[in-house]
């Protein structure tokens, strides 16, 4: 065994074996179709049912052979998660990826045609023009943030917006033409994630990607930013990247199981 392995007790995954063998699909079930689903020996598993029978985790259904959850499994973590809303869902997820893997990591949503950073965790970016605190706007059509919430919404309206605001070159890169920024925007969409360098402040690469509510519209999104001296774009979303999706997959889920958002 590894180190990390040592500090793992196998029981307790174990447990969650079993609770997470239910779904909506399969409501109940036998503690043999439990076993089969949790990948566990039929022992193990009528141990550890019979377990969370006790504890009020489980039921066992009126005259059968079938288990079934019980509504005391919603108040595992919920109450704290739903009350905490987006940012504070957030906050401890984006203090995980600075400074290590970013500068800077930030939550943000759309409020007009500009960005409204809501969240945001940061090293001392050096530069007046790269400190963004919570407040703070920036152009969504020169923000990957931007760019990442807008390529979710319907075309006609993403377009509205852009054509709403005055777009100034930030730097030699930044792209102000509406045509383009569109094009921008479905080649976001197709891949997932947004990407810019340099576009919104010389020397600032930032990848972004969406947070979507239940009936996947972009509610919100986050930014990793890193200063271009600390490496090369390519490095840069080859390892920061992995990263972004599963904080705004965690949030995304998160959103949908408390319909929380502030």
């Amino acid at each position: 065994m590894t180190g990390a392995e040592k500090n793992v007790v196998q029981s307790v995954g174990k447990v969650f074996g079993v609770l997470r063998a239910f779904d909506t699909s399969h409501p109940e079930l036998t503690i043999s179709e439990t076993a089969a689903r949790a990948g566990l020996d039929r022992g193990t598993t009528f141990r550890l049912i019979h377990t969370l029978v006790g504890l009020g985790y489980v039921a066992e259904v009126p005259n059968s052979r079938r288990f079934r959850l019980t509504l005391s499994c919603l108040e595992l973590g919920y109450a704290a998660l739903s009350k905490a809303g987006l940012n504070g869902q957030a906050a401890p997820l984006l203090r995980e990826l600075v400074p290590q893997h970013a500068d800077a990591a930030s939550l943000g949503v759309l409020d007009g045609a500009d960005v409204v950073y809501v969240e945001r965790v940061q090293v001392d970016m050096a530069r007046p023009d790269l400190d963004r605190r919570p407040g703070s706007r920036t152009g969504a059509y020169a923000s990957a943030l931007g760019h990442a919430v807008m390529a979710w919404y319907d075309p006609q309206v993403a377009r509205h917006i852009l054509a709403s605001a005055e777009r100034v070159r930030l730097s030699e890169r930044t792209l102000t033409d509406l045509d383009q920024l569109m094009d921008r925007l479905a080649s976001v969409r197709e891949r997932g994630y947004a990407v810019s360098d340099g576009e919104n402040a010389y020397g600032l690469r930032t990848i972004a990607a969406p947070i979507l509510d239940a009936d996947g519209q972009p509610i919100a999104g986050i930014s990793l930013s890193v200063r271009s001296e600390r490496g090369e774009l390519n490095a840069f979303v080859e390892q920061s990247l992995p990263l972004l999706l599963r904080t705004t997959n965690a949030l995304t889920r998160a959103v949908r199981l408390t319909g929380r958002v502030r």
